[in-house]
């Protein structure tokens, strides 16, 4: 079910990114009075699932059954359609080709445009709606958990962060994220009252783009629920207990929980909690997998920041944060080139996008996830990759320099060469995700 949920998930949020990419040309190119013959929700080879042509209306409008991605066929456009008879024919004034190079340059980046509008849309309805709750950097009052990356590099359990590169930053959950795309070399933290500078070498960056967690909020261990079966319940453990100790081994943390509870596998030992601010010792039959069948709970041990937006104050703070995640992810493209980062592994397709939907439906991770894929795709189509949007505008920004408009034949040799990448690329990213299943 849960698997369902994602692909439901990912075939809407790719439908209304799709459709409103597309209705970006559409409507630039109606309003320079430019034919739109087709108007399609996925693509159509062959055959289409749905179409109709309303009355007196150039556009025919339809669902492919290829879901990668969509189209609008402007009249006289070398494009995906790649129509060379409509091309061998003499120009109509309704056509894209006859049209003012700042016109079509126009009709070309108006679907990027509008991806980046609706991200900002989407963000600021966000806002408004959940407000932004987050843990401060500052507020990690146990310090950090770190995992065997971190530790290598110095780091420590329970070392507090200060700063990255001498720069604060703000979110907690955001630290990792910031080393792996500033390539930070430093880690400012504070150890028994002292402050540290610990480097950070540039062979992390290709453990952190496999999703090292790196360090995380270190925390009490508070019974937050149980498993079905949990020993812990049965030997007589409540929700709000804390776990403080194994035996005679004193367990302030979580993570030094997990770490001594793995030496008494099959045993029975007594797990020492504290219950209403009285200490007790709880017999506690262990498996062979070294688990006690408790979930561990966050609820009130940080002081979380909670910003609340009204409607005008949210519009701005909307367009501000797709402007840090557009930046944040042309950053990646810095790593994918350089080949000693190995970003090229960390590379996924349609899976990988599913992936980071919910296993259940949530309109809060639904529209999170639909505005940063927003986003994505107003990046990707940009780039200077003949296919793409950003190849069709760098040829019209050349002939606008030049004043000589490139010929039919090196249009199309250059879409078959788009198109060649495209697809190699998407061979290249979706394997990926399949080489990761069997792994």
């Amino acid at each position: 079910m849960e698997t369902l949920v994602r692909i439901a998930q990912l075939l809407l949020s790719l439908s209304i990114l799709v459709i409103f990419h597309e209705f970006g040309h559409f409507i630039i190119a109606k309003a320079f009075k430019t034919r739109v013959e087709k108007f399609y929700l996925f693509f159509d080879p062959w055959f289409s699932l749905f179409k109709f042509k309303p009355k007196n209306s150039d556009t025919e409008y339809g669902i492919g059954w290829l879901p990668l991605g969509g189209y609008v066929k402007i009249a006289g456009m070398i494009d995906e359609s790649m129509d060379k008879e409509q091309m061998a024919l003499p120009p109509k004034p309704d056509e894209f080709r006859s049209k003012k190079p700042w016109q079509r340059l126009l009709i070309i980046v108006a679907g990027v445009v509008f991806n980046l509008i609706m991200a900002m849309g989407i963000y600021a309805g966000i806002l408004f709606t959940w407000g932004e709750e987050y843990l401060p950097t500052e507020n990690m009052t146990y310090g950090v958990v770190c995992d065997s990356l971190a530790l290598e590099t110095g780091l420590q359990n329970g070392d507090k962060i200060i700063s990255v590169d001498g720069e604060k930053v703000e979110k907690a959950t955001a630290i990792t994220a910031y080393i792996l795309l500033n390539e930070s070399k430093s880690i400012q933290v504070e150890r028994n009252g002292e402050r540290i500078d610990i480097a950070l070498s540039d062979s992390i960056i290709p453990h952190l783009l496999k999703g090292s967690p790196f360090i995380t909020p270190r925390m009490p261990f508070v019974a937050g629920g149980f498993v079905k079966g949990s020993p812990a319940e049965a030997a007589g453990m409540q929700l709000g207990d804390r776990i403080v100790g194994i035996d005679s081994i004193p367990t302030d943390f979580f993570d030094e929980f997990k770490a001594a509870i793995a030496n008494f596998k099959d045993t029975t030992v007594g797990i020492n909690v504290v219950r209403d601010g009285q200490p007790l010792t709880l017999a506690v039959a262990i498996g062979a997998d070294s688990k006690i069948g408790v979930a561990a709970s966050a609820e009130g041990i940080f002081e979380l920041r909670k910003i609340e937006y009204g409607f005008f104050a949210a519009i701005p703070a909307g367009a501000k944060k797709a402007f840090v995640v557009a930046r944040d992810y042309l950053k990646q493209f810095k790593l994918i080139v350089k080949p000693e980062t190995k970003a090229y592994e960390s590379l996924g397709g349609f899976i990988a996008i599913g992936k980071i939907f919910p296993g259940t439906w949530d309109w809060y991770s639904f529209w999170s996830m639909t505005s940063f894929l927003s986003i994505m795709l107003a990046v990707l189509n940009i780039l200077p990759i003949p296919a793409l949007d950003g190849g069709h505008a760098l040829f019209i920004i050349i002939e606008m320099v030049t004043r000589r408009k490139p010929s039919d034949k090196v249009m199309e040799v250059a879409q078959y060469i788009g198109f060649a990448l495209l697809l190699a690329l998407l061979i290249y990213a979706n394997g990926n995700d399949i080489v990761k299943l069997f792994r």
